[in-house]
């Protein structure tokens, strides 16, 4: 026999029948009845996530494929000009061809072409390589007889430096190893084993001198054997060369023939016979002195005022740096171990230490951010228990985005790191809003089944809505292309990742488990009556607000028409850049030195500056590599907790320092946040086809009108006609009579003069140069040069002199060219305060009223960047807007309910978070930027828990003033909650310091002021919003409306 049941069971019954309306049965119910089946899904996620944490690999930023092609041909002892029109214009044409080009510049010095293909963002560089390759052999005709063959390098273009610059310290007044010694060992010894560490591309070794047999020429001592340069080069040629015998071969064996043709050492060389003259032999000592050198280097690598070697470390797109790095300085110990005496192998430059700091603050941030999140949850719940709902959610969402970006082929790093520690304050928000809908209703009197069933069916359609909203808000940055696209892709999937994996779980776990963490019967403890009375509290006086301000909705629409238009002020008067400028705990160096310097004397200028530059607090050491027109080189620095000024602020410090150094120009220059090419702050290049000389007066009224614009620190250009030349004018008809031709001369000009090699000897299986040319102490003066003897045919000996005279001329100290036409570039530093964007666009303003009608501009550095993409992300923010918009209409099936939800939030929201970027408590960056298009998800959820909710009670028969009154009041908590949450949640990033902080503080700036404002005003504004324009969702209205779409009348719902 059954008992009937009392009236508390029926009221019971009664009202989760009600509450059942909300939603039918439906397939999720399974996770409410069968809890086991939530918690195993919930311990899948955990447990594929931390299998693939260890598998990620660590990056500074995503992996770009950002790439140039660097093609070098040299061509010794020809002028800039032959250069330029017999090599660099061919291979200019050559590859512009070559699918995947983004543009093409060259750089002609004399003896040098340098051609720079710089290829499209992500584009193959291996098959960009094959393809120039090719090309290159098509046109290798056209090149001149004396040029060497292309060498074609791979450069990422995001990085032009290495990632370590180790520091090698050889002792050559002790122990005796020369620089060339230690280099011979290097690449005998230690590059084969850093070569073999994984991820490294290649080892270079920076400043090294490779062995080379010098023939020093006496000029005096020729002329008196009666000898000319011809007869040196040709005797070196046919007494050093290697010789290809055959075999001998019988019936039952086959012997290898060798010869020993080729020569080794230096007394094989002096005893080279150069010439028999009436019997007597003249040896190759005795017209100059032969020794075992070096290669005439361009370029000194030095750590402070001391001359060292640099092993260069390049790796692998993609590869785990800090992996490299721990394994390189493991092996490195261990080398140090088996090297000479003398020879020492030390850190210097490494490019991981920001990249590690920044990962290290970062992962500071995400706890500060996990222990707030848990502490506002836990005040706002007022139940330990009930908290750890929400939290636990925060480990499942994060190791289930960690799982995520392993499929997806995504690396940890400091834009994934920073999209990890924004979700922590999102991914908690589905999950407050379930466990105070599951609280209440048991307060109500249900039982844990019960609650859990009905909190399910109600809130499904919402937060799949909200989750769907925020997650939707990311798609258009994850779709985006060119730089920011690269850099915010895996952080737009990495969060929308993370917020979706939420919502399964806010939908699957959190019902039940809100159910088990809340007590039933409302029997709860005093520290949670008391929140819950503080809150009653605030409900009861928010709704009698709420009816307050719809009697001057007029009014209040007004004011929120103005706070909104005011967004459009506040961003055109805030700063524009294309990402803040980080403290990376270095200053860059570059250094102008006279057009005439030699390589010592340009090394000797630069003590100066690095005495100049340690003097700066924190100063830990300097590193150069100098080369005859200048230096490129930095000064690392301890760490921003360790010194009292960062280096914006020692920036200042270092100019005006510098620019008191005599004999050479000194620049300091900050890093970009960003990994783009180019090294200031600005660069705009001028191209014409006008020659150089004329475009020089256009180059000298540009720099003065940038230095005039007050935005430069200081500005240059790199079109100079300063760079002393003596050129030697033959006369042709004297040439002609003498029997000789324009090749001999220059043939034997070349050998004393050039540089250049003859061929090569073998020196412990390895070949190196040999080079015949005048000892350095007897061409110091081009006037002297004339006094040198040429042979002619006749076999008469002649000074220069009687065929030459010599003028001294001036010309460009390089030859530039961008796209195949001739060009310059202005270049600069701007003054702090002032963004790259503002003194971009005041080089682009005197451009415009200073350059004739045929020049032309375009960018290169991270001024290409700025100019390409600089408002990419502002599109991105109306498509997001367009997204939310369509999700909402499907989830309301209404185009009138989702423009209640944005119109109520979102742009009193952007206005709020922009006045701190006209405040200049940031500015619009793309970090910001993304900052904005989250805040559009985050405050548009607010907006649909209470537009939801007011559909639901005027379905229930509320009229519409009613229903948003009963509506604002009953998800004000969960609105509060979650807005604490994000906002405390987010707030670390606001105070944070350190490595990477700017970037952070822009994102959290933006998020927590408009995450305040925001909210504030929703509360406020979207109650009369509703009134206005929402849908009339009465059960009579739903009823006409229902007949009138059987008769087959269009309804007002989707108007």
């Amino acid at each position: 026999m059954t008992s009937k049941p009392n009236a508390s069971e029926q009221d019971s019954s009664q009202q989760f029948s009600e509450e059942s309306s909300y939603g039918k049965p439906s397939i999720m119910d399974v996770f409410s009845t069968r809890p086991v089946l939530s918690i195993v899904l919930s311990l899948g996620i955990v447990l594929m996530g931390l299998r693939a944490a260890l598998e990620l690999p660590i990056l500074q930023f995503p992996k770009i494929s950002s790439s140039s092609l660097v093609i070098t041909t040299p061509y010794i002892g020809a002028s800039a000009e032959v250069v330029q029109g017999f090599i660099t214009e061919p291979i200019e044409r050559a590859a512009s061809s070559v699918p995947g080009v983004d543009y093409v510049d060259s750089r002609t010095t004399p003896g040098v072409s340098t051609v720079t293909v710089w290829l499209n963002l992500n584009e193959d560089s291996t098959r960009a390589l094959a393809e120039l390759s090719s090309r290159l052999d098509q046109i290798r005709f056209e090149l001149p007889e004396g040029a060497e063959d292309p060498s074609v390098q791979v450069v990422r273009a995001d990085r032009p430096i290495a990632i370590f610059y180790l520091t090698v310290n050889y002792d050559e007044d002790v122990a005796g190893i020369s620089r060339i010694e230690a280099t011979d060992y290097l690449a005998r010894n230690v590059v084969p084993e850093l070569t073999a560490i994984p991820g490294v591309q290649r080892i270079g070794l920076e400043g090294s001198r490779n062995p080379a047999m010098r023939v020093w020429i006496d000029p005096i001592k020729m002329a008196a054997f009666n000898l000319a340069a011809d007869d040196v080069s040709n005797a070196l040629r046919a007494n050093n060369l290697i010789a290809t015998v055959g075999q001998s071969e019988s019936a039952n064996q086959r012997v290898g023939l060798l010869t020993d043709t080729s020569l080794s050492s230096v007394a094989e060389f002096e005893q080279l016979v150069v010439r028999e003259v009436d019997g007597v032999q003249i040896r190759l000592r005795d017209v100059a002195e032969v020794e075992l050198g070096e290669e005439e280097g361009q370029i000194n690598s030095r750590i402070d005022k001391e001359l060292v070697l640099y092993i260069s470390v390049w790796p692998l797109p993609g590869a785990n740096e800090i992996a490299i790095g721990d394994r390189l300085y493991v092996m490195i110990d261990e080398i140090n171990t088996t090297l000479p005496q003398g020879l020492s192998i030390t850190d210097g430059f490494d490019g991981t230490l920001y990249m590690r700091d920044a990962l290290r603050e970062i992962f500071i941030t995400l706890i500060e951010t996990v222990v707030l999140v848990g502490l506002v949850v836990l005040v706002m719940m007022g139940s330990f228990r009930a908290a750890l709902v929400p939290l636990i959610t925060i480990p499942i969402s994060l190791l289930g985005a960690v799982a995520a970006m392993t499929l997806m082929g995504f690396t940890l790093n400091l834009l994934t790191v920073l999209a990890i520690v924004l979700s922590v304050g999102l991914v908690v928000d589905d999950a407050i809003v379930v466990v105070e809908n599951v609280s209440r209703y048991m307060r109500e009197g249900m039982s844990r089944i019960e609650a859990a069933l009905a909190s399910s069916r109600q809130l499904l359609a919402p937060i799949i809505s909200m989750t769907v909203t925020l997650a939707a808000v990311y798609l258009p940055i994850g779709l985006l292309s060119g730089l920011t696209g690269a850099l915010f892709k895996e952080f737009a999937f990495t969060l929308a990742i993370a917020v979706l994996i939420s919502g399964i779980v806010a939908v699957t776990l959190s019902p039940i488990m809100s159910a088990y963490a809340s007590p039933e019967g409302g029997k709860e403890g005093k520290f949670t009556l008391r929140v819950n009375a503080v809150f009653a509290s605030l409900q009861e006086r928010y709704g009698r607000i709420v009816e307050s301000s719809i009697n001057y909705k007029a009014q209040i629409l007004c004011m929120a028409v103005f706070l909104s238009l005011l967004t459009v002020p506040f961003y055109l008067l805030s700063l524009k850049e294309l990402a803040p400028t980080e403290d990376e705990s270095s200053i860059t160096v570059i250094v102008e030195s006279s057009p005439e310097a030699s390589l010592d004397y340009t090394t000797e200028q630069m003590d100066d500056v690095v005495s100049t530059m340690l003097e700066l607090g924190g100063a830990k050491f300097m590193w150069q590599v100098v080369n005859p027109t200048g230096a490129f080189g930095g000064v690392d620095f301890v760490p921003l907790s360790e010194r009292e000024e960062g280096v914006q602020d020692m920036f200042w410090k270092a100019f005006g320092e510098l620019s008191s150094v005599d004999g050479i120009k000194a620049f300091p220059v900050l890093g970009s946040a960003l990994p783009t090419a180019g090294n200031f702050s600005v660069e705009l290049v001028v191209m014409s086809s006008d020659p150089y000389e004329e475009m020089m007066s256009y180059a000298n009224q540009m720099v003065a009108a940038a230095n005039a614009s007050q935005k430069f620190l200081f500005a240059s250009t790199d079109l100079k006609l300063d760079l002393p030349q003596a050129r030697f004018v033959l006369d042709r008809e004297r040439i002609a009579d003498l029997g000789l031709d324009l090749a001999n001369v220059s043939r034997q000009l070349g050998t004393l003069l050039s540089g250049n090699f003859v061929n090569r000897y073998n020196q412990d299986g390895r070949a190196y140069r040999v080079i015949p040319m005048i000892a350095s102490g007897q061409r110091d003066n081009p006037e002297a040069l004339l006094d040198l003897q040429i042979r002619t045919p006749s076999g008469d000996l002649i000074p220069l002199r009687a065929i030459a005279t010599l003028r001294t001329e001036t010309a460009p100290r390089f030859l530039s060219k961008f796209a195949q036409k001739n060009a310059f570039r202005i270049y600069g530093e701007v003054i702090p305060g002032t963004t790259k964007e503002q003194g971009l666009s005041a080089l682009e303003d005197a451009a415009a009223q200073i350059l004739p009608a045929h020049y032309s501009i375009d960018y290169a550095g991270e001024s290409r960047q700025i100019r390409l993409e600089g408002n990419t992300l502002e599109g991105v923010l109306v498509i997001a807007l367009v997204f939310v918009f369509f999700v909402l209409a499907i989830q309301f099936n209404s185009f009138r309910d989702p423009l209640v939800v944005l119109l109520g939030s979102v742009p009193l929201a952007l206005s709020g978070a922009m006045v701190f970027a006209f405040l200049d408590f940031t500015t619009i960056n793309i970090y910001s930027q993304v900052g904005f298009i989250t805040l559009v998800g985050l405050i548009a959820k607010n907006g649909i828990l209470i537009v939801e909710f007011a559909n639901h009670m005027q379905k229930l028969g509320h009229d519409k003033l009613k229903a948003i009154r009963l509506a604002a009041q009953t998800r004000l908590r969960p609105v509060l909650m979650t807005t604490g949450a994000t906002v405390l949640g987010h707030f670390p990033l606001v105070l944070v310091s350190g490595a990477g902080a700017e970037a952070r503080n822009s994102i959290g700036i933006i998020l927590v002021a408009g995450m305040l404002v925001g909210t504030a005003f929703t509360l406020l504004v979207l109650p009369s919003i509703y009134m206005v324009l929402a849908s009339d969702h009465s059960p009579k209205e739903l009823e006409n409306r229902a007949l009138r779409t059987v008769e087959g009348e269009p309804t007002a719902q989707h108007t």
